[in-house]
């Protein structure tokens, strides 16, 4: 499974972050999802190996401006660029009513069904065409969401060492018992699937979750999973000055949460725009990972747009490109 940032900034967009949206895809997959879509977003796709040909789902985890102005826009240019395959629009009911306002007033004309989903109404689990997706309820100043994504569709694997005791010959004779067919040898030794299939593994779980003050609301849907990706607008620090925390988490909030449940990954963004990556600047985005990492002793990661991530099988999650985390306030153990 992969993860691509197309925007990390809270509120407004800085000059090196666009404000939120997400791509999940997998990795035997073109493809893809979007959870998010703040202004901009179409922009950042134009940097992205991903086509809005492929685009399976587009969910929104809430209805701030920051998490959906982009969407139309993104909506209209999916039309003008060709496609013509229907498109699942997930999110809270308003949603619906969001998209037809703008369609109307400013006579957006698509060339494929936008179907609309309304999370509150949605049955549990539902499915895209790569994953099966939960969604959990938040704590925000709107109705917001989370959406737990896990792989499905796993190819089973052959035991190589038992096919080999058995004399089984490499070749098509292998392809039909991994496909669940059983085979006959020359010497009229009948072997079933069943004798050489390893147990398929564990599928692979990504939550990525809307704003949301109370990073609690997240544990069921979190217990199976590898990673979350959690906003960390605040530090404790500058909520304390604020007086506020605008119903938003702050790092050392959302580490803790990751820390009792023993997440082996943590991805943190959605990072006010006051927390500059310049060297020494305060305050600076090195404070949001110091006070995750004085909470969090799992792998932690600062998002940045454009960054790239994958979640190998045995569930560690690595970044794909090569640029250097840690001058960029990234960290990782």
């Amino acid at each position: 499974m992969e993860l691509l940032f197309l925007g990390t900034s809270a509120g407004v967009p800085t000059r090196s972050r666009n404000v939120s949206a997400t791509a999940i895809k997998s990795d035997k997959s073109r493809r893809w999802c979007l959870v998010d879509c703040g202004e901009g977003t179409q922009h950042r796709l134009l940097h992205a190996a991903l086509s809005l040909g492929q685009l399976d789902a587009i969910l929104i985890t809430h209805l701030h401006g920051d998490h959906c102005y982009g969407l139309p826009g993104l909506l209209a240019s999916a039309s003008m660029t060709g496609r013509q395959a229907p498109l699942a629009l997930i999110g809270p009911r308003p949603l619906e009513a969001f998209v037809k306002a703008i369609q109307a007033a400013t006579g957006l004309h698509l060339a494929y069904e936008l179907r609309f989903l309304a999370i509150e109404s949605l049955a549990m689990p539902f499915e895209t065409a790569d994953f099966t997706v939960e969604a959990a309820a938040l704590s925000h100043s709107v109705l917001s969401y989370a959406y737990g994504f896990s792989e499905k569709n796993l190819p089973p694997k052959l035991d190589t060492h038992r096919l080999e005791a058995l004399h089984v010959p490499r070749g098509p004779d292998w392809g039909r018992l991994q496909h669940g067919e059983d085979v006959v040898l020359e010497d009229g030794t009948r072997i079933t699937s069943s004798e050489v299939l390893l147990p398929k593994r564990t599928p692979r779980k990504i939550v990525i979750g809307g704003d949301n003050d109370t990073p609690a609301l997240l544990e069921s849907l979190c217990r199976d999973a590898q990673v979350l990706v959690h906003e960390a607008t605040y530090t404790q620090a500058v909520v304390e000055r604020l007086g506020t925390d605008n119903q938003h988490s702050t790092a050392a909030r959302v580490a803790r949460f990751a820390q009792r449940l023993g997440l082996p990954n943590l991805v943190l963004s959605h990072f006010s725009p006051r927390y500059q990556l310049l060297e020494g600047a305060i305050p600076g985005i090195r404070d949001i990972a110091q006070e995750a990492a004085a909470h969090y002793q799992g792998r932690l990661f600062l998002a940045e747009d454009l960054a790239r991530y994958r979640l190998a099988p045995g569930g560690e999650l690595s970044r794909l490109d090569d640029m250097p985390s840690a001058a960029n306030g990234s960290s990782h153990r």
